[in-house]
């Protein structure tokens, strides 16, 4: 028998015979998708087949269950997209269903070994100790790689840690991509110059496949700190695969763009925890965007400190990563946001500071009542 991992899932119900009927049909739909009457003894159903592990009223009041679900190794193949096909593939066409949490094997974890620097490593890059990160973007679409990369250099100047792309920036003829990774690098790099500073700037290599990758090796040689992908846009394999690549060494941020569906129900998709957390991780990604809290999109703030739970919990393998929530950040939320998150976590501020005539000062102004 091959070692088993567990999907735990809200079904919406009404009582505990439906809750179970839904549950079983979800082990079904999400390994031999026909009726189980017809399933082959054996193997097949010993073995392939999910199976229904727990059920439990759910604890946090909504109307439904909690159902814990086991799946073989073997169904997933040693293939990433064939684990998330069985973690929520057809299942997740279905209203009522919720994945809230994944429970790794051995197999999984030696499929998904994770980010290659985690929340540690970003640190270091920015020569920093266990205090917080912080990032900026540079915007908006439509300005010249001069411009942007004048952005760049003041947000580094005034003591920003990561300096990056706003995820509309790909390779429009205002800003051509290989044009703007080089002025950005070379305007962060001269703002360190100036300032002693660390600072990286990290492009958005969002893009088909083919031009993503060359993107990302292309930053790499020109000397950026990173990079920034929207998986949901991408691929959610792009990163795992970039990440699994011996000659790229360059962090990876996940940006949320083209994501909200999978969250925004609350009995529909995936849990806020799972998706920006967990799977980011699972992804290989070392730094997760998720919207902020008393932003303009709307998350609670439970739900954004269950994200930066997720981040750091013990997974028996992948690097904890730093949750870096976003939109809606500005220097008079400073302490409520570290009330929030306490260290381990990176602000993401960009249109406030853009708001400032002097981008150097407000980011000073920043970096100086988080240090406090």
């Amino acid at each position: 028998m091959a070692p088993r991992f567990t999907v735990s899932y809200y079904v919406r119900a009404a009582d505990e015979a439906e809750a179970r009927a839904r549950a079983l049909d979800i082990a079904l739909e999400q390994t031999v998708e026909i009726p189980r009457d017809v399933v082959p003894k054996g193997y097949v159903e010993d073995e392939i087949l999910g199976k229904l592990e727990a059920l439990a009223k759910d604890p946090d009041g909504r109307p439904g269950y909690l159902a814990e679900i086991s799946y073989s190794e073997d169904d997933v193949g040693g293939d990433f997209l064939q684990f998330l096909n069985i973690v929520f593939g057809n299942s997740s066409i279905k209203p009522g269903l919720k994945v809230e949490n994944i429970g790794l094997s051995a197999g999984i974890l030696a499929l998904c070994p994770g980010p290659k620097l985690g929340i540690a490593g970003l640190r270091q890059r920015a020569g920093i100790g266990a205090q917080p990160l912080l990032m900026s973007a540079i915007k908006p679409v439509g300005l010249s790689s001069a411009e942007l990369a004048r952005r760049a250099h003041d947000f580094a100047l005034g003591g920003m840690h990561f300096v990056k792309d706003d995820h509309g920036l790909v390779d429009q003829r205002t800003s051509p991509f290989a044009e703007r990774l080089a002025a950005c690098v070379n305007a962060v790099g001269e703002a360190n110059a100036k300032s002693g500073g660390r600072a990286s700037f990290v492009p958005n290599i969002t893009a088909s496949a083919k031009d993503l990758f060359e993107r990302a090796m292309m930053a790499q040689e020109a000397g950026a700190g990173g990079v920034m992908i929207s998986p949901a846009l991408a691929g959610y394999d792009v990163i795992h695969t970039l990440a699994s690549d011996p000659a790229f060494t360059l962090p990876i941020v996940s940006h949320p763009a083209f994501s909200g569906a999978n969250v925004v129900s609350p009995d529909t998709g995936f849990s806020h925890r799972c998706f920006y957390g967990a799977l980011q991780r699972l992804m290989g990604a070392d730094a997760a965007i998720y919207p902020n809290f008393g932003g303009r999109f709307g998350f609670t703030r439970e739900e954004c400190q269950s994200i930066a739970k997720a981040c750091a919990t013990d997974m028996g393998g992948p690097k904890a990563i730093v949750p870096a929530p976003g939109g809606g950040m500005n220097l008079g939320r400073v302490p409520e946001m570290r009330d929030a998150y306490g260290n381990d976590v990176m602000y993401l501020i960009g249109g406030a500071l853009l708001q400032d005539t002097d981008i150097v000062s407000a980011s000073r102004r920043i970096v100086e009542a988080v240090a406090r």
